[in-house]
């Protein structure tokens, strides 16, 4: 089968992957292949091709160099085969999830990271969902306890989780107000944001107004500013804010808000995504109720995954960056 293929850490994804002619992956008995349609990018990409910050080596993913073939996780496609013990499966069906590398034709997956594609997406957009979708209705659902008529701050709004968290939160009852930058603005509104704001025109956190949640995702702004837009009892979920360190990342930041939570009224956190069939089909769900719908920024082709990757890593992603397989 056709794949990216990865033999070493980089920060540049043209310096270390490349496309190749491998085996197709073999699945063990509580396992299923799924024919690959398409795949998408994420922050998390970057994180395991590179292997930093350095925990994330620690975390499963290789040492010295990468465990996997290549650093895809979401995917949708069809079941090509099943383990001898799964139940719930079968050859045909159309499913999406989260697998170890799924930039090629070919994946094996847990059944505890699958489940049934939704039925009006295509391929291409379902892709799109696992990780984000998963880590987005996390934040908003079990961190920030979203409710009725609370108000919500998402800042990075415009990124692969950001998008996902705007219209979770607006399905779940709240104000939401959204912050990015200037050319996706429109883009922003249109996912149905009940404010949205320029944060190159505008300090969102000047103190003006307050929020019962705030999702911080892929910012870095200081503790005390964002405490200073948080209502005395309200809930800060960090879910990004990435430095160029490359021990800590911009984890120290996430690390003084456990230790200060303890000793105020407001509740500062952050948290790491649990890969689940049961939140798979939560966020299904929602899709197909129409609440919820992937954005897509753009498509590559297998071959272009390096070049999807860059323009990420550059900032210019609105939504999803999805490879066609």
């Amino acid at each position: 089968m056709k794949s990216i293929v990865q033999e070493r850490y980089g920060p540049s994804p043209e310096n270390v992957l490349r496309l190749a002619e491998i085996d197709k992956p073999t699945t063990g008995r509580d396992e299923v292949l799924v024919r690959v349609y398409a795949a998408s990018v994420d922050r998390g990409t970057w994180h395991i091709m590179s292997g930093l910050p350095y925990p994330v080596r620690a975390a499963g993913f290789g040492l010295r160099r990468p465990k996997y073939p290549n650093p895809g996780r979401s995917f949708a496609g069809t079941v090509e085969a099943v383990g001898g013990d799964v139940t719930g499966f079968k050859p045909g069906d159309e499913v999406f999830g989260i697998c170890d590398a799924s930039f090629a034709q070919y994946a094996r997956v847990r059944t505890d990271k699958l489940a049934p594609k939704p039925a009006d997406l295509s391929f291409d957009q379902a892709a799109a969902v696992p990780v984000s979708g998963l880590t987005a209705i996390q934040a908003v659902r079990d961190q920030g306890q979203v409710r009725v008529g609370q108000r919500v701050l998402i800042v990075g709004a415009s990124g692969g989780v950001g998008t996902f968290a705007v219209q979770i939160a607006k399905a779940y009852g709240a104000e939401v107000t959204a912050v990015c930058s200037t050319s996706k603005v429109e883009a922003v509104r249109a996912l149905g944001a009940d404010h949205v704001v320029d944060y190159t025109r505008t300090d969102f956190a000047d103190g003006r107004h307050r929020y019962d949640v705030i999702l911080d995702i892929g910012g870095n702004r200081r503790l005390s500013q964002l405490r200073r837009v948080l209502t005395p009892t309200g809930r800060l979920v960090i879910v990004g804010g990435e430095t160029d360190g490359r021990w800590l990342g911009g984890t120290d930041r996430q690390l003084r808000a456990h230790l200060l939570s303890p000793f105020i009224g407001q509740k500062l956190g952050t948290f790491i995504s649990s890969e689940n069939a049961e939140d798979l089909e939560a966020i299904r769900e929602l899709i197909e109720s129409g609440k919820v719908s992937p954005a897509i920024d753009r498509t590559y082709p297998l071959d272009e995954v390096a070049a999807a990757i860059r323009y990420m890593v550059e900032g210019r992603t609105c939504g999803k960056l999805v490879i066609t397989i």
